[in-house]
């Protein structure tokens, strides 16, 4: 019989030997992207490492707003049962268009299993929308109904109701969590909340069409795309005012924007302008322009800054660019009319 302890070190050698085979063989966690098709009513999954869909997840009527939550444990996505009313559309006409409320809402999902486990209240006619640094609550615009709903994520309760301008679309909470900024494409303004105290503190005039922001990493700046004048405003978010404008290549009709990486590049999506920006900070002009599908909306950034992502609504797929070249590497397919797009962190 071989001794105990000669037996236990011979099965403790052979399992070293099995789990570094495992382990050496064994693939790392994949990056992973999610897109909301707002005319199909799904989430795309992509796997970023392979460049394709991995997964498709029935997700709730014109889902377009998304974001995940910094822990990466869940993923909302706002939910509407209003119809689509375009700008070439007159509002009478929208007006006779029937809204299904009890479709509104915003999804949560379980990132491990994918599931949607609740459904919060969102407000009526939820676009877009952020999750505060805690992951306590969200902030969603009401594009309907002129207001931000504050959104408790625990029990779902709303918390408050604040006006903003008109059709309040581009919602961002400052770095630090004291500020919530709004646009309001049909006023051509940010509102800006407080939120220890839910209270509006002021509004700033910005260019015509304001559809996106996003806060420099230090929360001194925003930077607003306006669609209509074909430009980013800079404003200054400490003395509340805009500083100055960056104009984007002609034809562009920016919406989506994405900061690069150390805070010295932006990305800006051109709407209708088919392409990609890159904005220079610190020179305050654009250096560079990729053309990638037609209506690039969202737009993401990889962790380690070499890729960009843009959602092409109308040729439903994803544009995969290189940021080193900038150029276009590859389109991945997805669903109908795909808006938005995120990153896990």
């Amino acid at each position: 019989m071989l001794p105990v302890r000669k037996w236990l070190n011979g099965m403790a050698m052979a399992c070293l030997l099995g789990c570094f085979s495992i382990a050496t063989l064994a693939e790392p966690p994949s990056t992973r992207l999610y897109v909301t098709n707002e005319d199909a009513g799904t989430l795309s999954v992509i796997d970023a490492d392979r460049q394709v869909v991995i997964e498709t997840l029935a997700i709730g009527r014109r889902p377009r707003g998304l974001k995940v939550s910094s822990d990466g444990a869940w993923l909302f996505v706002a939910v509407s049962g209003s119809p689509k009313c375009p700008p070439w559309k007159e509002d009478s006409e929208c007006a006779t268009q029937e809204a299904d409320k009890s479709a509104d809402g915003i999804a949560q999902v379980e990132l491990d299993s994918l599931t949607v486990v609740h459904v919060l209240p969102g407000g009526s006619d939820p676009e877009q929308f952020d999750v505060s640094p805690d992951g306590s609550r969200l902030y969603v615009a009401n594009e309907d109904v002129d207001q931000l709903s504050v959104v408790q994520i625990e029990d779902g309760a709303i918390l408050a109701e604040l006006p903003t301008g008109g059709e309040p679309e581009g919602v961002r909470v400052s770095p630090d969590g004291r500020l919530v900024a709004v646009t309001s494409e049909r006023d051509h303004r940010l509102t800006i909340i407080d939120t220890s105290s839910l209270q509006i503190t002021t509004e700033i005039e910005v260019s015509k069409r304001p559809r996106d922001l996003i806060f420099s990493d230090d929360g001194k700046l925003a930077y607003v795309t306006a669609e209509v004048d074909g430009q980013v405003d800079i404003i200054d978010m400490v003395a509340f005012k805009r500083l100055d404008s960056i104009a984007l290549p002609e034809g562009s009709r920016p919406v989506g924007l994405v900061m690069g990486p150390a805070g010295k590049h932006l990305y800006v999506a051109t709407g209708r302008g088919g392409a990609v920006a890159e904005v220079d900070l610190e020179r305050g002009q654009v250096v560079r322009s990729v053309e990638v599908g037609p209506r690039p909306w969202g737009i993401a950034i990889a962790r380690d800054g070499r890729t960009l992502y843009t959602a092409n609504g109308p040729s439903n797929d994803v544009s995969v660019v290189d940021l080193k070249t900038f150029r276009v590497t590859q389109s991945i397919p997805v669903g109908d009319s795909p808006w938005g797009i995120v990153r896990a962190p």
